[in-house]
């Protein structure tokens, strides 16, 4: 039996609603994971304009999502590991940020880790009267629409549809989708995308693994082409001015490979082929992609899954021959 509390409010009108804010103020491939939420908020709400509240390297893949309209940017204060990094006024600036919106609804989108009850109470602080979340734990008046949490090892676009499912909002469909720059053009010669970032350094494939994967992807005829951000030159990438980029890019290729980050999804979303390099720090089940050919390569180890930002052993997850990764990034361009 559930909670009393559990979806307590009254049936939302979705079709009445005019503004919705979806926040998901993580990482890039959190928000590419949202798209076929956002794709069944506008079907069910198809008179409102979906605002995105995102933390900065969220907001960078916002222009390629169908159905966003603004984007409020924010690194909030509930998702950093520093009690110091976000002061209070940014907290009450953003308050009024979301107030100024003037929202019917907020639908606050979260991973099995996290707690929507900080965006809840912002929110309710901002004045929105319908606010959507779902936790394990009661958290009060935070949200006007409490569901209890699904299983924790469910994917994470069946997570969020659980959610609006719960509130009333049908699914359209489980899979990502991305609206390519005009940029995006087929490459005249056939390259393999290798992506060395990851958002912490117990999620990356060691660069000189990927260095030698680059090699022998070389010498077996497939050029290999390694790109990223700014923060991540010093891994040896080309780096990308931006996002759509960095989605053009992807999109050219014959095959992707990454660690388990936002190239992932991006390669999900554009249909490409992936290797993914998956650190034992989360459960694959949770984030492996569905929508395209796809090699998943991990070393299943007790310490899995950490949910570490540094290993403290020797990346034992992580320790794929770059012989495997290369055989596996041929088989999947057709390229063996």
């Amino acid at each position: 039996m559930e909670h009393p509390a559990a979806l307590a409010g009254p049936p939302v009108d979705w079709a009445a609603l005019r503004r919705v804010l979806v926040v998901r103020p993580d990482n890039l491939g959190d928000v590419v994971m949202a798209g076929p939420a956002l794709r069944a908020l506008h079907k069910a709400a198809p008179h409102a304009r979906l605002d995105l509240l995102a933390a900065p390297a969220g907001a960078a893949v916002a222009p390629l999502l169908p159905h966003v309209g603004a984007v409020l940017t924010a690194s909030v204060s509930w998702q950093q590991l520093d009690p110091d990094a976000v002061l209070p006024d940014a907290d009450l600036a953003l308050v009024r940020r979301v107030a100024g919106g003037r929202y019917d609804a907020a639908v606050v989108l979260t991973s099995f880790s996290q707690s929507p009850w900080p965006a809840a109470y912002l929110c309710r602080l901002a004045g929105v009267p319908v606010r959507v979340g779902t936790s394990k734990e009661f958290g009060g008046a935070g949200l006007t629409h409490w569901v209890p949490a699904p299983p924790d090892g469910i994917h994470q676009v069946d997570r969020m549809l659980y959610l609006l499912e719960r509130v009333g909002v049908p699914p359209a469909g489980t899979d990502l989708r991305l609206d390519l720059p005009e940029r995006a053009r087929p490459s005249n010669e056939p390259y393999a995308l290798l992506l060395p970032g990851a958002s912490c350094p117990s999620r990356r494939y060691p660069p000189e693994r990927f260095a030698e994967v680059a090699r022998l992807l070389s010498e077996a005829g497939l050029r290999a082409v390694v790109a990223g951000s700014a923060r991540e030159a010093a891994l040896g990438a080309t780096v990308t001015p931006d996002v759509p980029g960095l989605a053009a890019l992807v999109a050219g290729s014959a095959v992707v490979v990454c660690n388990n980050s936002g190239g992932a999804h991006l390669a999900s979303a554009l249909r490409r082929p992936v290797v993914v390099l998956f650190a034992g720090t989360e459960q694959v089940a949770q984030y492996a992609p569905r929508d395209t050919p796809a090699a998943v390569l991990t070393v299943p180890t007790p310490c899995a899954p950490c949910r570490q930002l540094r290993c403290p052993y020797a990346l034992e997850c992580l320790a794929i021959p770059p012989a495997d990764v290369a055989r596996a990034a041929l088989r999947l361009a057709g390229a063996g």
